[in-house]
């Protein structure tokens, strides 16, 4: 077949015609991409045809999504909502077994009977007392420091109590969380869990959120004198910011007498409840002190208390603070950019386990924290971590290996401290 001369440019024009009639209908291949500058912005959606539904009736089909949803964003980038994450999992993880609960709950408190009653044994012994001071204390360390353990264990324990996920029954929650923290742990229960239930709503907000106190670093030469005075001192802090916590009311309010933005608008009925936990708490520690005598009850009792505040002061800030992470303000908070923002930690699987997942499964912790117990932290996780990596989105979960976990603590909180750059508050999405 041949062509004229006035037909081939007749042919290429109707060709032409043709192809912009029908390009939309084409598929986008590597060949047929045309080169042009794209404008990456978040578009409303608009149809002359389809009208968008409306908020209200959205809501109706799936509640977890806000008005926010009907704008086009990259999926990558949106963190998912609660409802979301919750289909990614296992329905089972969500089971709460009182049998199981009342079981870890007595392993380690026969794990700190055990210890601490052999720590006791060896004070109380006269071939202790035989030795001088230095050799006493060398004598005793590693046992202080594994009692010290079985409590920080107990106490995570009386964790899971205070977000009723030992069992679904409140008596059983509150005599196990009296048990775990206000006796043995020397932790009020009712103005801990009250306190720390605020941490878990406002995570990551620079003002709203509880046990974490925020300092912006650019704004450090403004500081109050105290505050300047405890930056200053930071180094030697890391033993005893759980009694400064407890006692001091720093940052949220006092859990022994009740003062700060904690109590504020409580009612008297909310404060004689928790006035249980702290008699129960100063009643077994001026039991144990005056039946001991100051010197046993110092070595047996409170040199182990320590070693349990510095692992949650450990686990707890390192939970909450990485090279990249994130606060919000009002304007830009939510619940889920909060709770990505929380880091878990791998310690060593023997470590992981004996502390109940509290640092390798912490941000499904923070997602679901009265819903998912201790001991379905860590295939709740490996969940997450699956969905997440199917929907393109595994770079919003955090994890850090930290096998050298009391270096890096140190490290961290001398560099740190409660500094938080600029650049990582969000004021504007």
């Amino acid at each position: 077949m041949t062509f004229s001369r006035l037909q081939v440019p007749v042919a290429v024009i109707a060709t032409m015609m043709c192809t912009s009639h029908t390009s939309a209908f084409i598929p986008v291949t590597p060949r047929n991409i045309v080169s042009i500058p794209i404008t990456k912005s978040v578009t409303p959606l608009h149809s002359s045809s389809l009208p968008i539904t409306s908020v209200d009736k959205l809501n109706n089909v799936q509640p977890e999504l806000g008005e926010d949803d009907l704008y086009m964003e990259p999926l990558n980038n949106k963190v998912p909502k609660v409802g979301e994450v919750m289909r990614m999992l296992p329905k089972d993880i969500f089971q709460v077994d009182t049998a199981k609960g009342l079981f870890y709950f007595g392993v380690d408190f026969a794990a700190v009977a055990a210890t601490m009653g052999f720590l006791n044994a060896v004070v109380t012994s006269d071939l202790y007392h035989s030795f001088p001071i230095w050799a006493q204390g060398l004598s005793v360390a590693p046992l202080q420091v594994l009692t010290g353990f079985a409590m920080w264990c107990m106490w995570c324990i009386g964790h899971d109590a205070g977000h009723s996920t030992v069992s679904k029954s409140k008596s059983i929650n509150r005599v196990v969380g009296e048990i775990a923290h206000s006796a043995i742990c020397l932790t009020p229960f009712v103005p801990w869990a009250k306190s720390h239930r605020q941490h878990h709503l406002n995570h990551n907000h620079l003002t709203k959120d509880f046990s974490h106190q925020w300092v912006i670093r650019e704004e450090s030469d403004d500081m109050h004198p105290l505050i300047r005075a405890s930056y200053l001192t930071r180094n030697f802090q890391l033993p005893i910011l759980y009694l400064i916590y407890l006692l001091a009311g720093v940052p949220d309010g006092g859990h022994v007498i009740f003062y700060g933005r904690m109590w504020e608008n409580s009612k008297m009925k909310e404060k004689m409840d928790a006035a249980i936990s702290v008699v129960v708490s100063c009643a077994t520690a001026g039991t144990l002190w005056y039946n001991m005598g100051t010197a046993d009850f110092a070595v047996v009792c409170m040199a182990p208390w320590i070693v349990m505040s510095f692992w949650l002061f450990m686990v707890t800030y390192l939970q909450h603070h990485s090279d990249d992470g994130k606060l919000y303000t009002d304007d830009t908070f939510s619940f889920e950019r909060g709770a990505f923002e929380t880091v878990d930690r791998n310690y060593g699987k023997m470590v992981n386990r004996m502390s109940h997942h509290m640092m390798d499964g912490h941000v499904i912790h923070h997602l679901f924290f009265e819903k998912v117990p201790h001991y379905h932290l860590e295939e709740a996780t490996e969940a997450l971590a699956e969905g997440l990596e199917a929907r393109g989105q595994s770079h919003l979960y955090k994890r850090i290996e930290t096998p050298h976990f009391t270096q890096e603590i140190v490290k961290q909180f001398n560099k740190n401290w409660f500094f938080i750059n600029e650049k990582q508050v969000v004021r504007e999405l």
